[in-house]
C-alpha cells in the first residue's frame, strides 16, 4: 500500500519516491497544496475502489495517516 501511494504522490509533487517516508507530511514535507492533495484523493478513490469521506481526509497529515486510513477502507489491515 505505501508503495502504491508513493507512486501515486509522484504524480501530483516534484519528489522521489525514496525520498517520501511515512512520517512525511503532505503540504509540510511534500510540498502539496490543498488543490493537489483533493485531485490526490480522486486518483486514490479510483485506484483503490473507496470512498474516501472528505471530512476524514482533512485530518489526514501524514502518508502513514494515508495508508492507514486506505487499509481501513480496502480491508487490508
Amino acid at each position: 500500500m505505501l508503495e502504491q501511494l508513493k507512486e501515486i504522490i509522484c504524480n501530483y509533487v516534484e519528489v522521489e519516491p525514496e525520498q517520501i517516508q511515512p512520517e512525511s507530511r503532505f503540504m509540510e514535507d511534500l510540498g502539496f497544496t490543498s488543490f493537489d492533495f483533493m485531485s490526490m484523493l480522486g486518483e486514490l478513490e479510483d485506484t483503490f475502489e473507496v470512498e474516501v469521506d472528505q471530512q476524514t481526509a482533512a485530518g489526514i497529515r501524514t502518508v502513514q495517516e494515508a495508508v492507514n486510513y486506505l487499509e481501513k477502507l480496502t480491508g487490508e489491515e
